[in-house]
């Protein structure tokens, strides 16, 4: 517990403080947000603000990990490790997308097909990596599994071809969502916050009844190889995005870009495939299904339709934007649907145990 403490606590005063010192950097180098075009048009006013946040994020969750481990003197363990070269990895496809923007000043930076190559070549990294038994622990556990998982492992067992594809599916969805999310200030590190607290709560139970005691009944406890690390991890995350959340909310002085919206959907993928609850992070993500779905129904009606929408605008938050909400509004009531996914999710979580006591 000691060590979440230090990583949540560490993280969170390292974004605070570097957040600030990133927004005068960025800005004296002049790396501002670019803004669509066929955006709401109170969005103009936004044009220039800096961007790229998401390095401080992601550099305040590694410190804190880092520190963490420092103060208590443990190895870091496979599982934190896979998790932040997914964290990390995403953030760089991230980072080479806004960066393009900013360099050729428009709103379009990698292709979608090259941020597509880029993202599968982590991920397929991640998931082989992640059933590799070279990185079983004493007690023959890969930090991922080849079951299909709802709060723990079913009884369904897939081959690992079909395994490292549903992985990709996650981390390659969850992450574009986290990013469609990443449209009104605050909305995404505020969602974000939450629902990567909530993952630290998950290990943290995860840990208490893990199968690794000797005292743990086996039917109740928890086949995941490294709890107690990845519950760090989530603290250190959830610590970055409330530090930076304190610049980002409205009005916003620095976005997090592409380099922070892909690498936190990426750590929340590997969060739910690390803890063995890939189905349940449908829940506890729900606004992020939510802005995820909106954009497909979209499309889709779009095409279907030839010309006719469904919403005003798509991701979701701008339709009510166009409804006439002020942003602060849509932010807020988005992180009490956030709230409601996370208090759900949890739920769903602590019944299945007890159910089974």
């Amino acid at each position: 517990m000691r060590a979440i403490l230090f990583g949540g606590g560490i993280s969170l005063l390292v974004s605070l403080i570097g957040t600030r010192y990133a927004i005068r950097l960025l800005a004296a180098k002049g790396y501002g947000q670019e803004i669509r075009e066929d955006g709401p048009t109170s969005h103009h006013t936004k044009r220039g603000t800096p961007t790229m946040g998401g390095i401080v994020i992601i550099a305040a969750t590694v410190l804190g990990y880092t520190f963490a481990k420092l103060i208590t003197r443990d190895l870091p363990t496979a599982s934190a490790l896979l998790l932040l070269f997914l964290f990390a990895g995403m953030g760089l496809v991230g980072f080479l997308d806004d960066f393009i923007k900013i360099y050729k000043q428009r709103n379009l930076g990698l292709r979608s097909k090259a941020k597509m190559i880029g993202q599968t070549l982590i991920a397929l990294v991640f998931g082989i990596l992640a059933l590799s038994p070279w990185l079983e622990d004493g007690r023959g556990q890969t930090p991922a599994s080849q079951h299909l998982s709802f709060i723990r492992d079913t009884s369904w067992v897939l081959p690992s071809v079909l395994v490292v594809a549903l992985f990709w599916v996650i981390i390659t969805g969850t992450s574009n969502a986290v990013n469609l999310t990443d449209g009104l200030d605050g909305l995404a590190a505020g969602a974000s916050a939450l629902v990567f607290g909530a993952y630290t709560l998950v290990n943290i139970w995860q840990n208490n009844q893990w199968c690794g005691q000797a005292d743990i009944s086996y039917g109740q406890c928890y086949e995941v190889r490294d709890p107690l690390d990845l519950a760090i991890v989530a603290a250190a995350i959830t610590g970055a995005c409330f530090g930076f959340l304190w610049w980002n909310a409205s009005p916003a002085q620095i976005f997090m870009g592409d380099t922070g919206s892909l690498a936190l959907g990426g750590a929340l993928a590997g969060l739910a495939i690390l803890t063995r609850t890939e189905l349940l992070l449908i829940v506890i993500g729900g606004l992020f299904v939510m802005e995820t779905v909106s954009v497909m129904l979209q499309v889709g009606f779009f095409k279907l339709s030839k010309g006719k929408r469904i919403f005003r605008m798509a991701p979701i938050h701008h339709h009510f934007e166009m409804l006439g909400w002020e942003q602060v509004t849509v932010v807020i009531r988005f992180w009490i649907i956030t709230g409601l996914c996370v208090a759900g999710g949890l739920g769903i979580f602590y019944a299945e145990w007890v159910a089974g006591t």
